[in-house]
């Protein structure tokens, strides 16, 4: 046994030692060994964060041990108490902060797995060590305090309603975060639109307080995790899943340019490949309807006549079915027209690409439109445009 401050001298000098030998000499060869072995878990004791935390608990066991096995002295029993509330203290304080570091660590070797992107565990690391650091505080206080930790808890009862309102966003954001993630409404690396919270982008991060979206012009938006239960968003997961992206987008018609074909024209149109089966069938479709449907010389022209807009259509369902990068076997493909307006006739292409990479997609919707655009004019049609400056110089020159 030693007495007084000479064996509390030697003492803090063995718990230093401790400290150097943990940090400088074991830590570093226990390092090295993880980094050998090909076990993914293992890797968490390569976090230097962790080890030097940990390297805390040498000197810390030493001197609480010490205090009660080495030194002796009667006179200092009132400070030696005082020392081992405070060891203890920096124990629990130490093992938090080791435990903060194990969390982190842990969840960045976890994010770098297949499965984090559908099950991300951020969330509910941080749940974990909100509670042990509450948990832990409180012993920290009632070991100071020298008081019962029971006594602490029952005060925790009496101010409930002041905990609920200091952890109101917490509480909030465990209940969205285990929402999102139980009913797989969110994963890293999902694109996401929230227009009430300008965001268009990937998910980059799932936390417990926040999700972070990184928007296409690269900007960063932090959103709520309660308020993705709260408010609506949309997800683009299932298009990206599905492997094919949506067209739909309308040619408007100036309906001034629809009219009947004319002989010479359906002849014309029997002779063009893509509509050649299109062009006979209707044709004899039609002969026979009018052939049944005939009275005599009563009748002026046809009842029924092939047009240049239904034509145009068959042009464009024909078009699209040999396009090879839309998938019209597998997913929904329509040209249809919508309600007149104004502005002409939308004629409407609703169509799948094969792709959903963006740029391609934008490459492959622009290909198809210009070559409409280009080719409408053969079938006597005009696409509406509001007049401009130009249009209307050229109507004053022409008078």
């Amino acid at each position: 046994m030693l007495e007084g401050f000479s064996g509390g001298a030697i003492l803090f000098g063995v718990a230093v030692l401790t400290y150097v030998l943990a940090r400088y000499v074991a830590f570093p060869l226990v390092r090295r060994a993880a980094a050998r072995t090909a076990t993914r878990w293992d890797d968490v004791l390569r976090d230097r964060k962790l080890l030097n935390r940990l390297s805390w608990f040498a000197p810390l066991v030493v001197l609480r041990v010490g205090i009660d096995v080495v030194v002796s002295d009667p006179e200092l029993d009132e400070w030696l108490g005082l020392g081992q509330r405070i060891t203890d203290a920096l124990l629990v304080l130490a093992g938090l902060l080791a435990f903060s570091a194990l969390a982190a660590a842990v969840d960045r070797i976890y994010s770098t797995l297949e499965v984090a992107l559908q099950r991300p565990i951020k969330g509910y690391l941080q749940i974990a060590m909100i509670i042990l650091w509450v948990v832990g505080g409180i012993v920290i206080v009632a070991r100071l305090a020298d008081q019962s930790i029971g006594l602490f808890v029952g005060g925790l009862g009496a101010l409930s309603a002041v905990v609920i309102l200091v952890f109101r966003d917490t509480i909030l954001s465990l209940v969205a975060s285990v929402q999102l993630t139980g009913n797989d409404m969110l994963r890293v690396g999902d694109w996401i639109e929230m227009p009430a919270q300008n965001a268009d982008g990937d998910v980059i991060e799932v936390a417990l307080h926040t999700v972070k979206v990184q928007n296409w012009d690269k900007t960063i938006t932090t959103i709520p995790t309660y308020q993705l239960i709260s408010d609506s968003f949309k997800n683009w997961r299932g298009m990206a899943e599905s492997g094919g992206r949506r067209i739909m987008r309308s040619l408007m018609i100036d309906m001034s340019t629809i009219r009947f074909l004319e002989a010479d024209e359906v002849e014309h149109w029997v002779r063009f490949a893509p509509l050649a089966d299109y062009m006979q069938s209707k044709r004899d479709e039609i002969s026979q309807w009018n052939a049944s449907v005939a009275d005599g010389g009563n009748l002026i022209g046809d009842p029924r006549r092939l047009t240049n807009i239904g034509t145009f259509r068959a042009y464009v369902i024909a078009y699209l079915q040999r396009h090879p990068q839309l998938a019209t076997d597998t997913m929904t493909m329509l040209v249809r027209q919508l309600q007149p307006t104004p502005e002409g006739l939308p004629l409407e292409i609703y169509v799948f690409t094969t792709t959903t990479e963006w740029a391609a997609y934008e490459g492959i919707q622009a290909d198809i439109f210009d070559h409409l655009l280009a080719i409408i004019g053969e079938f006597g049609l005009r696409v509406h445009q509001i007049p401009t400056g130009a249009d209307i110089a050229a109507i004053a020159e022409s008078r």
